[in-house]
């Protein structure tokens, strides 16, 4: 249940989300976080079923008693243009990012992409929208890197992006995103572009365009680091501040969400159907057959590294305002009460 959508309502505790596997999303679909909301006072509000007034909060992170589970170019970009949230949880899903060539193209390996023009989306109305370029230059940084190559063996060509400051959520962007260089690299404009996700997954199986490097294969993460990986929980101060208690059930309830997808791949997958707007195929082809085992966020330090990675690409190619010291956003405190509630069966629904 969610409450009629106002602009920042007094009382609601706001939940936005990304197309992704998430326990919190997983949480959501079987009702627990609404029930939660309303133990401890609140009512309940999904801002993608709120109306255009409140969908740039999800980018700038402003509105009071808002949580987010969602691409990390966006949280960051808010947290540095001073948006009171804390960062407290992290979670890492990979999801089947590659660089894809046109049917004919030979080029297979990452050496390979020397030369060549590389579709990348050109900047939005502001740093914290214009993720989907974020995406776009990381992926391929990470791919040059393996065949010792940069930016500079490339060509970039910048695709056209809408820029209607009104309507578009994350999750409404990205589903359009995934065609943005889809058209060019068949029409012969660019000759790779860079993809991810399900339904990344089926459009470039019905156009049949080529896998020439599959960042998934790679040991290492850092160079599997972007937008969704790691994939950050942020809050509103403001709600940690004034009701910490139903930041802390979200959390317990997203923990006891994980535990029940570890045993409930069907069901997951069902949820995941509707979220990416994708075939039984496409979600298969994007997350395989164990990501369900690893929802559960973490703020350990394997993961705030790996955050700090991608921290430090995204200033240094101009999507953050500011630095900032990622150690200070972090409050660590909710998660470890969550988890406690969850081991000592306080939670339910």
């Amino acid at each position: 249940m969610t409450t009629t959508a106002q602009p920042d309502p007094a009382g609601t505790f706001w939940y936005t989300r990304c197309p992704v596997p998430t326990a919190s999303g997983l949480a959501h679909s079987l009702g627990w976080l609404g029930e939660t909301a309303r133990t401890h006072g609140l009512d309940f509000g999904v801002l993608q079923d709120a109306g255009p007034e409140l969908a740039a909060r999800h980018f700038d992170h402003t509105l009071e008693g808002l949580v987010r589970e969602g691409g990390n170019v966006p949280a960051l970009a808010a947290r540095a243009q001073g948006s009171p949230t804390r960062l407290i949880g992290l979670t890492w899903i990979d999801e089947a990012q590659a660089i894809l060539v046109g049917p004919q193209s030979p080029v297979s390996s990452p050496a390979e992409l020397a030369g060549l023009r590389i579709g990348v989306p050109a900047w939005a109305q502001d740093q914290a929208r214009s993720f989907p370029r974020a995406m776009a230059l990381h992926g391929f940084t990470s791919a040059l890197r393996l065949g010792g190559l940069t930016l500079a063996d490339v060509r970039v060509v910048e695709l056209g992006v809408e820029r209607n400051p009104q309507v578009r959520t994350e999750v409404q962007q990205r589903a359009r995103s995934i065609t943005w260089g889809a058209d060019e690299l068949l029409r012969g404009e660019v000759d790779a572009i860079y993809v991810k996700g399900a339904r990344a997954q089926e459009v470039a199986a019905q156009h049949g365009l080529r896998v020439a490097v599959d960042l998934d294969a790679t040991d290492t993460k850092r160079l599997r680091v972007n937008n969704g990986t790691p994939r950050p929980i942020t809050v509103h101060q403001d709600l940690l501040d004034t009701n910490p208690e139903a930041v802390i059930g979200f959390l317990a309830q997203s923990l006891r969400a994980a535990d029940w997808a570890a045993d409930n791949l069907d069901g997951v997958r069902e949820v995941l159907q509707r979220e990416t707007l994708s075939g039984p195929e496409g979600v298969v082809a994007a997350y395989g057959t164990e990501f369900h085992r690893g929802l559960h966020p973490s703020l350990d330090p394997e993961r705030l590294e790996l955050l700090g990675v991608q921290k430090q690409f995204l200033y240094t190619h101009g999507f953050l305002a500011a630095d900032f010291d990622l150690d200070s956003w972090v409050a660590h405190e909710p998660l470890a009460r969550a988890r406690e509630l969850v081991a000592t069966g306080q939670v339910a629904a």
